[in-house]
């Protein structure tokens, strides 16, 4: 299908006789004509970096959209913007199947594009306009079908995931009928949090090596019948020597965000590549990301966060997969340092952590939780963090050693733990990692 897509770019740069590119409506790049010009500023950075990043900037976007490009049904002129990058003028084709926008195909105008009539005014439409727009619509249709199947694979996707286990051998056998021989390979999933798009939207998957199908989830919290994840054996990991960077204060994330969930295939199971390529480029799409909003505390906006699941061979094992790679995600995004992606294997005590019920922060812990004490919450998780050692913990948070030790008095105070007792300390460190969660 990809092919044919290049043949109908193709056949716009003919028409109109400038280089064409093809872009999903996230600009995410599709497909490119030939450019045959002598001169490279024709070659604008814009096109340039869809071409070889595969994707445009958030300037770009924006600077394009003002346009109204997404409610366009002619094509429209775009003047340039040198400050998003954008220094030569363009012609936009929207890109629509029965009403719905998928895609948009870019001209570059050198100049002698100008005089081009682009409809929707009393002068006629440009007979090459009017050509140019049929192969677009061709190309809206071959999106929306791409779409429909990817769609039809998300939902089968998707009753995997939330299927109790007594449903899991008929939604494995379902998927696998979908998957066809690709069903045998070695998979994970991604879980992308939060993601910003309603259920019912259906736009065609990115065109990533290994990626198979891909679903919305309602809530990120497993509440939908899914299993827990599974038990963690092994203890936090530990942190590397040196100072690293402190983290922020404790906010409890929005544990029922949407999220998204991808299948992927990998090369082998000893490799994660593909799906960290996967990963990497949902997150750079304008859906990935969201605000934390902590209890009486201003909304921050926090950009999004993937997690990667265990590989696994049989399809029953995606359910897992999926809860590991959710749980990975939701540590990455309370814990900067974990991310932007994060595997499973590599998140240490949050392991644990994320497998734990929702509940309220500890009534002892409480107090120190409030925005009023933000610092002192940074001070003793930094300093937990640490192993209780004072001069490390003091390093981080670039404070005299006294500083610390006054701080860390308030807590106390605030709280009634005992620092010196391992018990507390255990209670303390838990309570203010679970309450990023």
């Amino acid at each position: 299908m990809r092919g044919d897509y290049q043949q109908l770019v193709d056949e716009i740069s003919a028409a109109l006789g400038a280089p064409a590119t093809l872009e999903d409506r996230d600009f995410g790049l599709i497909a490119f004509g030939a450019h045959e010009g002598d001169d490279d500023l024709v070659m604008d950075p814009v096109r340039t970096r869809s071409i070889l990043q595969r994707r445009s900037t958030a300037a770009v976007r924006a600077w394009f959209e003002a346009f109204g490009i997404a409610r366009a049904k002619t094509a429209l002129r775009i003047p340039p913007d040198p400050a998003a990058g954008v220094f030569k003028g363009r012609i936009c084709l929207p890109v629509r199947h029965r009403g719905i926008v998928h895609g948009y195909v870019w001209l570059l105008d050198d100049g002698h594009l100008t005089d081009l009539e682009l409809g929707g005014g009393s002068a006629p439409t440009d007979p090459r306009i009017e050509q140019a727009m049929e192969s677009a619509a061709g190309i809206g249709a071959l999106l929306a079908a791409e779409a429909r199947a990817g769609a039809e694979l998300g939902d089968q996707l998707r009753a995997l995931l939330v299927s109790r286990p007594a449903e899991r051998t008929a939604a494995a056998a379902a998927l696998r009928d979908g998957l066809r021989s690709a069903a045998d390979a070695s998979l994970t999933v991604v879980a992308v949090t939060p993601w910003d798009v309603p259920e019912t939207d259906q736009a065609p998957l990115p065109n990533l090596p290994g990626l198979l199908a891909a679903c919305t989830m309602p809530a990120a919290n497993g509440s939908d019948g899914a299993e827990a994840p599974r038990p963690a054996m092994a203890a936090a990991a530990s942190v590397s020597g040196g100072r690293r960077p402190a983290p922020a204060p404790p906010s409890r994330a929005t544990a029922d965000a949407p999220s998204l969930a991808a299948l992927v295939r990998l090369r082998s199971a000893s490799t994660l590549a593909a799906a960290h390529t996967v990963a990497e480029h949902l997150l750079r799409s304008p859906r990935a990301g969201g605000s934390l909003a902590p209890a009486g505390a201003e909304a921050r906006t926090l950009p999004g966060a993937a997690g990667l699941g265990t590989p696994v061979r049989d399809l029953a094992g995606l359910p897992a997969a999926w809860q590991e790679a959710l749980a990975a995600a939701r540590a990455a995004r309370a814990e900067p340092r974990l991310g932007p992606v994060a595997e499973w294997d590599a998140i240490g005590s949050y392991r644990l952590l994320t497998g734990l019920p929702p509940a309220e922060p500890d009534t002892m812990v409480r107090p120190l939780l409030a925005p009023a004490h933000s610092e002192l919450a940074r001070t003793a998780e930094v300093f937990l963090d640490c192993a209780g050692q004072a001069g490390r913990a003091a390093q981080a948070l670039g404070i005299h050693r006294q500083t610390l030790y006054y701080r860390l008095g308030r807590v106390e105070k605030l709280t009634g733990l005992d620092l010196d007792e391992g018990g507390d300390r255990l209670l303390l460190h838990m309570a203010l990692k679970t309450a990023r969660l």
